[in-house]
């Protein structure tokens, strides 16, 4: 007879969750040992729990399935919070196991004792904790159920240690479908003719795309209505999965600085959302709006993230007669090879000249990454998964989890020198799974986007002290070194011709590998200064000018 965590792993192989990444602890021996009966899961050992909620995210990504987590305790699920934040932003699915003390030992407040449920509800839609052995695999179908939507998102069940060694557990079978509902309901008849009337009038229109209307079929879908109304195509700034590259429609995404993406919605008459939300600044500032959508532009929603996307587009591409119209589409082209001394610029200029057909990167640069999307534009189709929900530590984790969806695919992992810090753990799990992954790390020593924003909120003049909590230099971080310490080959680049002969190495040797781009900051001295003042001026400007500057700061 199964104990509990045999059933539950049965279980969730038949509801077509095959991959766990795990940290686990005492509470959770029984789901290590049921490992041995369930050989069809694949168990993968992180270091670090924010590397396993953020692998589960990276997985989930490509996949469009959710993997699980085994966590320990509440502590446990505490340091994977950011990662699963930035899921549940997302709207990724992860089932997540968080084990708990036995049913009757609670009652002693033992020293990891901690309130679960109430961590969970931060960042899951569904939390759930399993008072049976009996019940436990219909939690399990239920987690699965929920993690998959639509829309996708976070589910954690919460088991006690009692229930996972009780015995009487009986999987249960489950007709879930084991990949995301492929057609909830499309928009309804009166929201296509509304928008379709309002494209119809002209104006100054953009559809703003997000979650699953940035792939390939709802990109086709949206190019056609675009090439068809003279509507502008815009994506979110971070989203989960975009689809580009040579072939493929061209969609601008908004940018970050909230005065930067001001000037490229100024004048909208109409913005249309599929599967977004409407613009917000990342952060309050003084004297500076919140809500970026313009004075006088009408917000639409096509499509929320629990209706059909695609479904939708192409219902409104026959309502506006554009379903036989010939979209956009990005020409192949790539940058040439990079030369002398490294920055920023050259580093994303050399992926643009090597990325293979297929690639995913998992961009994490921060200041670092801004002319990434100019240099990879017309490259080989690629799919992109950026920061969702703006919480660092995720790129190198994330890059597991794509590696581990997509084997047969080159993963890129690029990520500012601080941001890596949070998670370096995940570079030992790439080279014990000999994942191909290149890690691309920026190291300016320094956290360069917070330099940016010390200038950018007004507070009062920075001096040595204030400036000393962004700088990485005192000591120096030693990437290489680090990374050979967990296995990770390792290389050093402070030339453009180091930089580009380490990533063409790299790319033609399977296997994790790790270059360290030593680089100035793409803000500093005068022209981290000046910053504030362009972006102030940004909107008194004639409009071509403001969007030249903004182009000229952030492709």
């Amino acid at each position: 007879m199964a104990n509990g965590a045999q059933a539950m792993l049965r279980t969730l192989l038949d509801a077509g969750v095959n991959v766990c990444f795990t940290n686990p602890g005492t509470s959770e021996m029984h789901f290590v040992a049921a490992l041995d009966t369930a050989p069809e899961m694949r168990a993968i050992l992180t270091l670090f729990e924010g590397v396993a909620t953020g692998a589960a995210d990276g997985y989930a990504r490509m996949a469009d399935k959710p993997a699980s987590t085994l966590l320990h305790l509440g502590c446990g699920l505490g340091n994977g919070l950011a990662n699963l934040h930035n899921a549940r932003k997302g709207n990724v699915p992860v089932v997540n196991i968080v084990g708990d003390h036995a049913t009757y030992h609670a009652q002693y407040d033992a020293p990891l004792q901690s309130d679960i449920e109430t961590a969970a509800r931060n960042v899951s839609r569904w939390v759930r904790t399993s008072r049976s052995t009996a019940a436990l695999c219909q939690d399990v179908v239920d987690a699965v159920a929920a993690a998959k939507g639509p829309p996708g998102q976070v589910a954690t069940l919460i088991l006690p240690a009692d229930v996972s060694w009780g015995e009487g557990g009986a999987p249960l079978p489950t007709s879930l479908p084991t990949s995301l509902p492929a057609q909830p309901p499309r928009a309804a008849d009166d929201v296509i003719d509304k928008i379709a009337r309002v494209l119809q009038a002209g104006g100054k229109n953009a559809l703003l795309l997000g979650g699953r209307a940035l792939r390939e079929p709802a990109l086709l879908a949206a190019a056609r209505i675009a090439a068809r109304s003279g509507a502008r195509l815009y994506a979110e700034v971070f989203p989960a999965r975009l689809e580009r590259g040579a072939g493929l429609p061209h969609v601008e995404r908004l940018a970050y600085l909230a005065e930067m993406a001001s000037v490229q919605l100024a004048g909208l008459d109409n913005l249309i959302l599929i599967d977004a939300r409407a613009p917000v600044s990342f952060f309050a500032y003084p004297g500076k709006k919140s809500y970026l959508v313009p004075e006088g532009c009408t917000v639409h929603e096509l499509a929320s993230p629990r209706q059909d996307v695609v479904g939708s587009l192409e219902k409104l591409c026959v309502r506006l007669g554009a379903d036989q119209v010939a979209p956009a589409l990005q020409e192949a082209q790539r940058p040439g090879r990079p030369r002398g001394k490294l920055t920023a610029e050259k580093v994303c200029k050399a992926v643009g000249h090597l990325l293979p057909p297929n690639a995913i990167i998992v961009d994490e640069a921060q200041t670092s990454g801004t002319m990434l999307p100019m240099f990879t534009a017309g490259a080989p189709r690629h799919d992109v998964l950026a920061l969702t929900g703006g919480a660092i530590g995720q790129a190198l984790p994330a890059a597991v989890g794509a590696a581990i969806a997509c084997p047969d695919r080159q993963v890129l992992a690029l990520v500012g020198d601080g941001s890596a810090m949070y998670t370096f753990q995940a570079l030992w799990t790439m080279a014990r799974e000999r994942l191909n992954v290149v890690s691309i790390i920026f190291n300016n020593k320094s956290y360069g986007i917070l330099n940016v924003e010390l200038e950018r909120v007004g507070a009062q003049k920075a001096g040595p002290r204030a400036k000393s909590q962004l700088d990485l230099n005192s000591p120096g971080l030693d990437f290489v070194r680090l990374a050979e310490g967990m296995g990770v080959p390792a290389v050093r680049a402070t030339t453009a011709e180091e930089f580009t002969a380490a990533l063409e190495r790299a790319l033609a040797t399977p296997g994790p590998h790790l270059i360290e781009a030593v680089v100035p900051s793409v803000f500093s001295g005068l022209k981290l200064r000046v910053l504030p003042y362009l972006l102030r001026s940004l909107g008194t400007l004639p409009e071509p000018v403001a969007r030249a500057l903004k182009r000229k700061l952030a492709p």
